[in-house]
């Protein structure tokens, strides 16, 4: 019964392609697959985008591309979220001002095309940033094979890679924050953007289980502008980056689907105690290990993280951060599903704040070690594609680099409406 299942939903996926229908029309059946752990939030997104692509009623030989195009899709995700979130540093006669803001927080326009063969390209802009979010030529010479050339995530960082559109935590955690976001001599910049070439691949080892890799040489540094800059491609910061992944996706019982990797990174000059002191001899390696399974209506994912900074408190001493988070979620409903998160940080002497790991926060100081819990509900109204979340917010952050007592605690709510096509 249970093969007699998967293949039936292989022919529905292969139906939809078939027949040529819109990806928002089979948006669904693809969460659906996703709920019952069939398809990873990755793939989810790679099936939607082959989708539109065989679907598209545009002629195949479209205008204002090259002669070769033979295929362009365009796509769509907005997100407005409003957020209340107080801060409070104790012993402090007073914090800083509480954040009530509501906020344009993704506005991305995908441009997607095929120009023959096994080559496209695809091009993502968030006009609420004002940066790209990918620029990439792709060649997949296989349907398990792919390389991409030029601007986006490395495969290093299970939730970072994760599509922002699929969040069930409204936003990533600190923890992922802290390590991979724009480096400000706390938070380390050591995944997400780098300009470079990248392979992801997959091999099947029998009808259950599927091994999953990836490797990319990337700029070292995290691209902000994504140009040449004063700040990166001079003498003392052209060492290459490298980077990879490899993981296990393994199918259960009642079309479950559990998936556990590694990754790492070497970042060669991206170490040292300050961003002023980049590409001066200090290097970083990055180290995680990741879970997510879905298995009827429960959910979980859970990742956890370490680094190696080289001169990342000061000249003389390194720093060893490592941080995890666990973020379990049940669908109640149909439609309404729970999600709780806990997170905990130690930076080791490099330090954090709460705006450094807690979006839209206040200062609370600069502290040695960050906790913090998150509690919230998802409304699918049509699937990702549309949906409402809200969830409750608790953080703090506790001792100062020098190991004196300290504490700052930031609570509040935020809420999130999105939709995408």
């Amino acid at each position: 019964m249970y093969i007699r299942r998967l293949s039936f939903i292989a022919f529905v996926a292969s139906a939809i392609l078939a027949s040529g229908l819109f990806a928002q029309e089979s948006g669904p059946l693809i969460e659906a697959l996703i709920r019952k752990g069939i398809l990873t939030n990755q793939e989810a997104e790679d099936l939607r985008a082959d989708m539109v692509r065989e679907g598209n009623v545009i002629p195949s030989l479209v205008s204002g591309g090259g002669k070769n195009t033979n295929r362009l899709s365009l796509g769509m995700r907005m997100q407005m979220q409003y957020a209340n979130l107080d801060t409070d540093i104790k012993g402090a006669a007073f914090g800083p001002i509480a954040t009530q803001h509501v906020l344009l927080r993704r506005m991305y326009l995908t441009l997607k095309a095929g120009v023959g063969g096994d080559w496209g390209a695809v091009m993502t802009y968030d006009f609420a940033s004002g940066g790209y979010d990918d620029a990439i030529i792709d060649w997949k010479p296989t349907p398990d094979l792919s390389f991409n050339f030029g601007l986006r995530k490395v495969n290093v960082v299970y939730e970072e890679r994760s599509s922002s559109g699929n969040l069930k935590s409204l936003e990533r955690s600190g923890i992922t924050r802290y390590f991979v976001e724009g480096n400000n001599g706390r938070r380390l910049g050591a995944a997400s953007y780098r300009l470079g070439v990248f392979l992801d691949g997959k091999k099947e080892l029998n009808a259950q289980s599927t091994v999953v890799y990836g490797a990319a040489i990337t700029n070292p540094e995290r691209n902000e502008s994504f140009t040449l800059s004063a700040a990166g491609g001079d003498g003392t910061n052209n060492n290459p980056a490298f980077w990879g992944n490899v993981g296990l996706q393994q199918k259960l019982p009642d079309l479950g689907l559990a998936v556990f990797g590694v990754s790492a990174g070497f970042l060669p000059d991206q170490g040292g105690s300050s961003s002023a002191v980049l590409g001066r001899g200090f290097d970083l390696n990055l180290y995680t290990v990741y879970a997510e399974v879905n298995y009827g209506r429960f959910g979980f994912t859970g990742e956890y993280m370490h680094a190696d900074v080289e001169g990342g408190v000061s000249a003389a001493r390194d720093a060893s951060p490592k941080g995890f988070f666990l973020q379990p979620s049940y669908l109640l409903t149909e439609t309404i599903e729970a999600v709780v998160r806990y997170q905990s940080l130690d930076t080791d002497g490099r330090g954090v704040n709460l705006s450094d790991v807690v979006r839209s926060a206040g200062s609370g100081g600069i502290m040695n070690k960050f906790s913090g819990w998150y509690t919230g509900a998802n409304w699918y109204l049509k699937g990702n594609d549309l949906k409402f979340q809200l969830g409750a917010e608790w953080a703090e952050s506790k001792d100062t680099v020098a190991g004196a007592p300290a504490e700052a605690k930031t609570v509040g709510v935020r809420s999130q409406m999105q939709i995408q096509f």
